[in-house]
This record gives C-alpha cells, sequence and structure tokens, in this order.
C-alpha cells in the first residue's frame, strides 16, 4: 500500500493521474457528492445556527468505504477534489467522514488544487498544498442550505394548492419567470406597420442600393414612414428627379477578438455554433478536462471547464504567441499580450479561462482521439483561445450620401482589408441583424448617378423573440441568477419538471409553468425578484471571500420566507389554479373559469361535478355548440365493443371509445405513414411515422410497446459504414445542409448528402 492517498471526484481523472504520481502515490475516486443533506423535513435545523444532518449517498457509500480504508494505512491524505467552492465542499465532507471514521491520526492532511490535468501543474500542485478553506465551505453549505429551505417549504405548498409532484427552486423559478414573462410580452406585442423607401443604382459594372435616410432636411425615423400612402407620396414627389452624391466619408474600423471562454460563454457558443445542449456542453468539457488517451499518454486536454474569468496564465500567452508567430504573417501578432479583464462582480477564486492545456496540440492532431462532439467543442475552445491573442481584424467602411431632390438616400459598405483574429475565430450571435457588407463602386461628391429603380419596401415590427438556450443562459448570468456551472442543471430541471417545452429550439411555457410562475410571482413576489436573487448571491460570494459570515444570511433570509410560507398555507386552490372568465355557462348558467388539469388549461363550469361542461382554451362557446359528434362507421371499440368517435383533444383530433371514462382506448385519426425501414433493433417491427404530444415528427418501431426504438430523423435503408448500425437517417440543418446521419450518438458518422446552397437552389427551382 503506497504512503500517500490522492482523492479526486471522477475515476478519469483517478487513471490519468496515477500515470503522473506513479506508485507512490495510491489514487482513489469520490465518485462526486460523497454526503448529502437527509432527505427530509428538519435536515436544516433553523433553531440551532442552521445545523445540517448529512448522511452518506447510499450509491458511493462503498467508494466512501474503499477511501476510509485506504487513508487508515496511507501516511499522507491529498483532497485533490475540483478546484470550486463545491469541490472544496467536496474535501470538507471527506475531512469529517474520515475524522468520524478516526482514519486521520498522526497523519498529514492537505487540499490540493489543479485547473488543468497535466503532468507539470499536477506536479507543482502536489508540491503546494494547502488547507481546506473554510471560507469556500461555509459559502457552500450556505448554498446548499438556502435550496434546501426554499424546495422543502415551497415545494410541498405547490402540491397541495396547484398539483402533485411540482416543484420550486430559489434560481429555478426565477429562471421560468424570465421565459414566462417573455411570452406575456409576446402575446400582448401589437405590430406596426412602417416602410422604408430603396434607391437602386450602379457604375460601371456594379450595382449597389441605398436607403431613404432624410427627407425635406429631417432624418427619418422608424415609423415616419407609417403606410403606403406615406411611401407612395415620397415615390411621387423625387419620381424623374436625378441622383447626385453629395458626400462620401471613408473610415478604417478594427475589429477586437472575443475575450477566451468562460463557462458561460462556452455553452452560449456551443448551443449557437456546435448544436450542443448546455447539459451535453458540460459533460464533455469534463470529458476534454479529465483526460483522453493520446498516442504520448493520457492528459487533460483544457483547463478546469467551470470557470468566470477570462484571464490566461503567463506561460499559456507565452505559447500562444509563439505559435502565432510561427504560423501567421507578422501583422497577426499583436506587440504586446492582450489583457481581458473580467465582467462578472465575482469571478470565483484564482480560475483562468477555459483554453487548450497546450494551443501545440491542435485539432487536427488530436482528431484521431476524440468522439466527434469531443472534437467540435475542443476546435471551437483551440480556435477562441488562439483567436483572443491575436491583433484586430481591419475594414475600410464607406458612407456615401445621394440627393434625389428633396430626399437623401445613404448607401453603406463594407470590405475587410485585414483579416486579423478572425483567419481564425468568429464569435456567433442570437438574433443577429444583416450587417451592410456590401462593396460600393469608387463615388466623389458631386458625381452624377443613374437611377435605376425607386422603390418601398413595408415591414411590420416583430415580437421580442422567445429565449433560446444560449439567450437564456445569458440573460441569467445578466441577471445575476444562479452562477454558470448551475446554469445546464437549471435548464434541465425546467424542462424535466415540464414547465417549458422547446420549440424550434427556444423555450416555450407550459401551462403548468405559468400556473406555477403565477403562484410565485402572486404569492413569493420578492423570492423569485431578480434583484433578489443577485443580491443573495452576492453575499455568497462574500462569504466565499471570508466578508461575511453566513449564519446571519441565512437568519435574515429564513425569518421573511418561513413567515411568507405559514402565511400562504390558509389559500384555497382554486385561488391558484382558477382564473374566473366573465361569461356563464352555456349549460348550467353557472361561471366559467379557467382551469389546470392534467394536460394543461381548459375552460371549465364552477358547477362541476354536477355540470360538466368544458372547451379547450382556444376554442368559443360558440365553436363548441357547432361541434357534432362524429361517429366511425363500420367499427366498434375493440376493448368493449363500444361505439367509435372522433374526439378533440389538447394535441388534434383522435378516435376514441364513446363509453370513456369506463373505456380508454384510443388510436390515432390518420394511420402512421410505414418508412418501408425495418427496426433495427427488434427486427420484427417496422419504423412508421408518428407524431409526438407536441406535433413534432418521429419515427418509432410499429411493434411498441413491445420495441421501443425511435428516432427523430427519417430513416433511411442504409448501412452504417463506420458501426454497421443497420439504418442511417437523413437530417437537415441550415449549417450543413442534408446528411445522412449515423442515429447511434456514439458513432458520430455523417456524410453530406446536398449542400446548403443546393438545397435552397433546388427549393427555389421548385418554386
Amino acid at each position: 500500500m503506497a504512503d500517500n492517498l490522492l482523492i479526486v471526484e471522477s475515476p478519469s481523472k483517478a487513471k490519468t493521474l496515477k500515470k503522473y504520481l506513479g506508485k507512490d502515490f495510491e489514487i482513489l475516486a469520490s465518485y462526486g457528492h460523497v454526503r448529502g443533506l437527509v432527505r427530509k423535513d428538519g435536515s436544516v435545523d433553523t433553531e440551532h445556527d442552521f445545523a445540517m444532518k448529512y448522511q452518506v449517498i447510499a450509491k458511493n457509500a462503498k467508494h466512501v468505504d474503499a477511501i476510509v480504508t485506504a487513508a487508515k494505512a496511507a501516511q499522507n491524505v491529498y483532497l485533490a477534489t475540483d478546484p470550486d467552492r463545491e469541490g472544496e465542499a467536496i474535501s470538507w465532507h471527506l475531512l469529517e467522514i474520515l475524522n468520524g471514521k478516526k482514519a486521520l491520526k498522526d497523519k498529514l492532511v492537505k487540499r490540493v488544487v489543479f485547473h488543468e490535468i497535466t503532468e507539470s501543474a499536477v506536479l507543482a500542485a502536489v508540491a503546494n498544498p494547502r488547507d481546506v478553506d473554510s471560507h469556500l465551505v461555509n459559502a457552500q453549505q450556505a448554498r446548499s442550505a438556502l435550496d434546501y429551505l426554499v424546495g422543502f417549504n415551497l415545494s410541498p405548498l405547490l402540491w397541495r394548492k396547484v398539483r402533485s409532484g411540482l416543484s420550486a427552486g430559489r434560481v429555478q423559478s426565477p429562471a421560468l419567470r424570465l421565459i414566462c414573462e417573455r411570452e406575456k410580452e409576446i402575446r400582448a406585442f401589437v405590430s406596426q406597420e412602417y416602410w422604408s423607401i430603396h434607391l437602386d443604382s450602379h457604375k460601371g459594372r456594379t450595382k449597389f442600393g441605398a436607403k431613404l435616410n432624410e427627407w425635406r432636411g429631417k432624418k427619418l425615423e422608424q415609423f415616419d414612414v407609417p403606410n403606403e400612402a406615406t411611401q407612395a407620396e415620397i415615390l411621387q414627389a423625387i419620381e424623374g428627379q436625378p441622383a447626385t452624391v453629395s458626400h462620401v466619408e471613408k473610415k478604417r474600423k478594427s475589429r477586437n477578438p472575443t475575450a477566451p471562454f468562460t463557462t458561460s460563454t462556452m455553452q452560449q457558443e456551443a448551443v449557437r455554433k456546435l448544436g450542443m445542449t448546455t447539459d451535453k456542453t458540460m459533460r464533455t468539457a469534463q470529458q476534454l478536462y479529465e483526460g483522453i488517451a493520446l498516442a504520448d499518454g493520457t492528459t487533460g486536454l483544457i483547463t478546469y471547464m467551470r470557470t468566470d474569468s477570462v484571464a490566461l496564465a503567463n506561460e499559456a500567452v507565452a505559447e500562444i504567441r509563439e505559435f502565432i508567430g510561427n504560423n501567421f504573417d507578422a501583422e497577426s501578432l499583436p506587440a504586446n499580450p492582450v489583457v481581458y479583464k473580467n465582467k462578472s462582480k465575482n469571478a470565483q477564486e484564482a480560475h483562468e479561462a477555459i483554453r487548450p492545456t497546450s494551443i501545440l496540440r491542435t485539432p487536427a492532431s488530436v482528431k484521431a482521439f476524440l468522439s466527434a462532439e469531443q472534437f467540435k467543442l475542443y476546435e471551437m475552445i483551440w480556435k477562441r483561445t488562439l483567436a483572443s491573442q491575436m491583433a484586430p481584424a481591419k475594414f475600410d467602411t464607406t458612407s456615401v450620401d445621394i440627393v434625389v431632390g428633396e430626399a437623401v438616400f445613404r448607401a453603406s459598405g463594407q470590405v475587410q482589408v485585414f483579416a486579423g483574429f478572425l483567419a481564425v475565430y468568429e464569435e456567433d450571435v442570437d438574433d443577429a441583424e444583416d450587417e451592410e457588407s456590401a462593396k460600393l463602386p469608387a463615388l466623389e461628391a458631386g458625381e452624377s448617378i443613374p437611377v435605376d429603380k425607386l422603390f418601398g419596401e413595408q415591414h411590420f415590427t416583430q415580437p421580442p423573440p422567445r429565449f433560446s438556450e444560449a439567450s437564456l443562459v445569458k440573460a441569467l448570468e445578466e441577471f445575476g441568477i444562479g452562477r454558470p456551472s448551475t446554469y445546464a442543471s437549471i435548464i434541465k430541471t425546467l424542462k424535466d419538471r415540464e414547465y417549458v417545452n422547446l420549440d424550434k429550439k427556444r423555450f416555450l411555457p407550459t401551462d403548468t409553468g405559468e400556473v406555477v410562475n403565477k403562484f410565485l410571482t402572486d404569492h413569493f413576489a420578492q423570492y423569485v425578484d431578480y434583484q433578489f436573487t443577485s443580491k443573495l448571491e452576492d453575499k455568497l460570494d462574500e462569504i466565499s471571500n471570508g466578508e461575511r459570515d453566513w449564519i446571519p444570511v441565512m437568519e435574515e433570509f429564513w425569518n421573511g420566507f418561513s413567515a411568507q410560507v405559514e402565511e400562504k398555507k390558509a389559500l384555497k386552490r382554486s385561488e391558484v389554479t382558477h382564473e374566473a372568465l366573465d361569461e356563464a355557462c352555456p349549460k348550467c348558467g353557472k361561471q366559467l373559469t379557467v382551469r389546470l388539469g392534467k394536460r394543461g388549461r381548459f375552460v371549465g363550469c364552477t358547477g362541476y361535478p354536477e355540470c360538466d361542461y368544458t372547451r379547450d382554451m382556444n376554442e368559443t362557446a360558440e365553436q363548441k355548440a357547432e361541434e357534432a359528434v362524429q361517429v366511425i362507421e363500420d367499427r366498434v371499440c375493440p376493448d368493449d365493443g363500444g361505439q367509435l368517435i372522433v374526439k378533440s383533444g389538447r394535441y388534434g383530433k383522435f378516435i376514441g371509445c364513446a363509453n370513456y371514462p369506463k373505456c380508454k382506448h384510443i388510436e390515432p385519426l390518420e394511420k402512421p405513414k410505414d418508412t418501408g425501414v425495418s427496426c433495427p433493433s427488434c427486427k420484427a417491427g417496422m419504423l412508421i411515422e408518428r407524431k409526438s404530444r407536441y406535433g413534432k415528427l418521429f419515427y418509432s418501431c410499429n411493434t411498441y410497446p413491445k420495441c421501443t426504438y425511435a428516432t427523430w430523423n427519417p430513416p433511411i435503408n442504409e448501412t452504417c459504414p463506420k458501426c454497421q448500425w443497420p439504418v442511417m437517417t437523413l437530417k437537415t440543418t441550415k449549417r450543413r445542409g442534408l446528411e445522412k446521419v449515423c442515429p447511434q450518438k456514439e458513432c458520430g458518422h455523417s456524410e453530406v448528402v446536398m449542400t446548403p446552397e443546393q438545397l435552397a437552389a433546388q427549393a427555389e427551382s421548385s418554386e
């Protein structure tokens, strides 16, 4: 048995470290958290300084036992859990367990921290250990206690007042509020018409366009040409007038590279550029951090992926600058290193930005050792880091004013004259507006130009877009809700609880989500308030820095929150789940209300159960009255022999038994389309086209529920050349066009069938 025991969180990291530290060290993994709060009321004692009752997590008990045994036999114990608050707390829990088992008597016990898993970084960390940081531990304990107290007090209230199985969280609830409030904005939005007026001209063979900027000496605002009549008057007034260049302005513009990745910006870019979810991004980054087996041994490819910092180590900057100097022209290397300042108010601890552990490990050199997703993410991190130390891109911009009668049109153009960092990497943005990048011909003031065409374009203002995963992460960061390391779990919880759906990769609140949000904003407004949540995060940061004691923070929160919970216990369920309508029931005359059922909101009668009148939310009383029962002729219910009829549900029309609820037989109205592809899983059924309850097409085995195989993309009868899976699928995306893709995630094989340009050309020719 080795004299030195080093404890890490994950077994894959343990394997990597074993190769660095050799036979003098035994390395064991805790497999994540080792203790958690006892999952019952009273685990946080609010009467006695918020003392917490912990228990060893059952699934990790055998790993804890192995650590205790090894610690008793070792002389030195090193706690090398992850380098953040959560990792610090896990080290503290291990310390508490080992002390409780009397496994540390007369032993050296130290905390070891490294931000990258490379041989030099690990050896340096082991040579410079420290004690467990009690401030970081207290901050994490306070966070756990707050989350527990909110969850264990609000969730039961939701079960009683709304529906069982629901949950509320200290951080997930403000995030849900963001999504629900955006949806309210969209519903309340009233579109407004406006027009723009354009001039088309040319010089030589170069065509260009200009937009009306001034009319009769006044600079135009968005709604100054509000309708077709106004634009027609302007066009009539300038029809036949000559066009003369009145002013030409040329400028040299620079565009600086973006900072290296933080957790938040990496998640945003992975969603935008790679189409990966935040959860998938973090799991893939963890794999790259913990170690990949390369030809020359196992090593971590990136630094620690939970960080708010944009700083780079001096050694890393020197290596990057040398790489730029050796591989790019001299102009691409700035005279001095590029330094970025942290925007985050409390960039945690002494972290670096997320970067490759060595810029010399180019994506091409490691591609053979990575999965498709690992490679895509590593390539993005590598390029972003490299670009961050390169020279700005340079553009020549030209602005030309053209006078036509009493109108002044403006043409703008931009030409890239030096790529700089753009030769390597360009950041994506959400909901980007088109930038003017046309090349203008050489024009001079006083020059007359031809008027090829004068015309108006009608526009309508658009509602604010729904949140994507990337824009939601950005909003959470801007509001200070949670921390970057928690964003993926916040989003996953909202989806798992079915508080939100993803529609075209945008978040749409469900009826349940909206009712829960209304309950929380009406009755616990302070605790879902963005500023309150952000200030609480600031206090947790101050605790971690040793600037504030954690118990007074807990007392301040609990005193107000517990009183609010007690007060709201008196609420009636109907006050939360029912919204009165100014409409009488057409069946019995009693008042109608909007209610929440298992399948969402609907209109129902307050006379229930005596009166069973209901209708869909999007249906009027007149439409309901006009509905006639459509009977399926020549068939009876296969379950009880009853009459089959066409029914309407939340997800459209279907066939059901007239004897419902005694008989619950249902079947689709339209027979599913057979793809002609055999099921690759059971090999007995055929893959058929179905619709999910949200209306999205998918393809599954017709022997369901015996076989549960399903895929989102249309299947084809082709074997994957890489893994030999008997079915391939067709996937269409804006970025890559039409591809044949292997449905086996671990395979990742794809081949282009049609490029985006070919698809666009095909669409145009078919119109």
